[in-house]
């Protein structure tokens, strides 16, 4: 039987009577019955699945200080708000405390506790744990540490994940992040989707797995986002995860719906769904409950961490805080004859007061890169930063697959992206024989993903001018595949590397290539022979990104797990690239 559930008595009367006896006075006994009446019942039997149920996690670790978490859930005749002890030591068996107190779960935080522990030694491991002392329950110990300080570290070591949909598989990626040598996980969001039951991420599996989505429908309300988290929240991969390593976090679009933007979102209808800013506050509100961050405004998730001086790590905020709306090709295309509007789009997408970022964050953005002196400048930055322009004749081709990814788009898919590739070798061969229309097959292009910082081309220039000479690496996910690209300024000098992660079990470009080995295989090596910028693409795996930093050098290793369907947490190695 569970400590949780297990029966709790105490003799109420032997313990008045010996305390009454030892006072010498019987003075005491009313002040002791009273405390023992309104302050601790030690005579209820506690019922119910109570306890730690969501496991513990750490947050937002510094050279000083680290955010707590856990959440309670109450005994059936439990009521109220919830006192629970915490403590933090050196040692997991808690011999001598570093830092002990009390926090409340409350009902208005959906019974979540979250403590930001300071006053901590620098990059030092820390041990964790929570109890009620009322109903003896008992967390998991925790393990969390602190960041260090210059000159402490020689090497820092991040893992990098984003969407994670529950629906779509097992998270063994999360297991593989709990047995990896990463100091702190680094999530780019999608930490939850949005959808109901049998939507998106939803396959054959899903019901063997048992992981349809609860509450059965698109999540809407502040008790449908919390009902989400606690589901996702249950897995006991994530859960491991949490325990044993410290994340930083940022969300993405499908904390809240699809392909938000500050004002709306593709997968948000006003007129049956209410209005978006309520639903955007009902999820920034659940989200700080399950993820807690450091910051005075929660509308503001944009914040740095200072790794030894080696690394300055720059999370932001490219959904919603000041994201304008995305642009469509499809808005440009004439519906009676099928042309494009190249120049009305050009004039809408090269616009300079087009903004991913918005003024404030922009602002707080180039000022730290300004005024780092760390070795490596870090984004963590939702979407792709590197530039994916691909010739047109393909990126309409792409468009028709995603969304009737039929035998005969594919082989004509296929055929095309051959064609262009022999052009590009030679080219790259010098051959003498390239004609001009066979060159402006493979130099008209555009980007494919207008959700991504492609979409705001100008912003990305200031932000590359505001780095100047110093190393940049782009930390990104959302696409759910892997990718490795130069970061380079319009006029082609580079400034760094984008290291961006596959998902955690979101489905991939493999989805849309009917998971035609060959096609996949064929898909990844035109994109990297006709995107300029682009070195590595892997179009259907799921798996994590692990980059070690150190003074010298960027290593980053793309690691990917089997499988969805059957729990394991051995990976494979896909790639590993040096960046100096």
């Amino acid at each position: 039987m569970s400590k949780e559930k297990s029966t709790r008595r105490i003799n109420r009367r032997e313990f008045i009577k010996h305390t009454a006896l030892v006072s010498g006075s019987m003075a005491l006994l009313p002040s002791v019955l009273s405390s023992c009446a309104d302050d601790d019942d030690s005579a209820t039997q506690y019922t119910g699945d109570f306890g730690f149920r969501e496991g513990v996690a750490s947050f937002d670790p510094t050279a000083s200080s680290v955010i707590l978490w856990t959440r309670y859930t109450s005994a059936d005749n439990e009521t109220g708000d919830v006192a629970i002890q915490w403590e933090v030591a050196e040692s997991n068996s808690f011999s001598s405390l570093t830092k002990s107190g009390t926090a409340t779960a409350a009902a208005a935080a959906d019974y979540t506790v979250s403590v930001d522990v300071t006053g901590l030694t620098s990059n030092k491991k820390y041990f964790y744990r929570f109890r009620n002392d009322r109903t003896k329950a008992e967390s998991l110990v925790g393990e969390t540490r602190t960041l260090p300080t210059t000159g402490q570290a020689s090497s820092v070591k991040l893992a990098v994940v984003s969407c994670a949909n529950y629906q779509a598989g097992l998270f063994n990626v999360y297991g593989a992040v709990a047995e990896s040598a990463a100091d702190v996980v680094v999530h780019l969001g999608d930490y939850i989707y949005e959808y109901g039951a049998g939507g998106y991420g939803t396959n054959p599996a899903t019901a063997m797995l048992n992981r349809a989505h609860l509450p059965a429908g698109e999540i809407l309300t502040i008790e449908d986002y919390r009902t989400r988290y606690k589901q996702y929240r249950s897995d006991k991969q994530l859960q491991k995860a949490h325990q044993l390593k410290p994340f930083i976090c940022v969300w993405d679009d499908h904390e809240i719906a699809n392909d938000a933007y500050k004002t709306g979102a593709e997968n948000h209808t006003e007129g049956t769904e209410g209005a978006f800013e309520q639903r955007k506050q009902y999820a920034i509100q659940v989200w700080h409950e399950y993820l807690p961050a450091r910051v005075s405004d929660k509308t503001k998730i944009y914040r740095s961490f200072d790794f030894g001086g080696l690394v300055n790590l720059m999370m932001l905020d490219t959904r919603l805080i000041g994201r304008d709306k995305q642009l469509s090709l499809a808005d440009y295309i004439n519906p009676s004859t099928g042309a494009f509007n190249t120049t009305a789009f050009g004039a809408a997408w090269l616009n300079p007061n087009r903004t991913i970022l918005g003024a404030e964050q922009k602002a707080w953005l180039t000022g730290r890169l300004g005024g780092s002196t760390a070795r490596w400048q870090v984004l963590g930055s939702q979407v792709l930063m590197g530039k994916m322009y691909i010739p047109v004749e393909l990126l309409f081709l792409v468009a028709q697959l995603a969304n009737n990814p039929t035998t005969a788009l594919l082989t004509q898919y296929s055929t095309v992206a051959a064609q262009l590739a022999g052009i590009k070798v030679r080219i790259a061969a010098g051959d003498s024989t390239v004609t001009a229309a066979e060159r402006a097959r493979v130099t008209t292009v555009l980007p494919y993903n207008l959700d991504a910082w492609d979409g705001y081309p100008a912003e990305r220039e200031a932000v590359f001018a505001a780095a100047g000479n110093k190393k940049l690496v782009s930390l990104a996910g959302d696409t759910h595949n892997a990718w490795y690209s130069d970061l380079k300024e319009n006029g082609g000098r580079k400034l760094g590397a984008e290291f961006a992660c596959s998902s955690v079990s979101s489905p991939g470009f493999e989805t849309i290539l009917a998971g035609n080995a060959a096609a996949i295989k064929g898909f990844e090596q035109s994109n990297e022979l006709l995107i300029d910028d682009l070195h590595y693409l892997d179009a259907s795996q799921r798996g994590f990104v692990e980059v070690t930093f150190t003074a010298a050098s960027a290593v980053s290793e793309w690691k990917y797990v089997a499988s969805l369907t059957t729990e394991s947490t051995a990976t494979t190695t896909g790639r590993t690239v040096t960046e100096v």
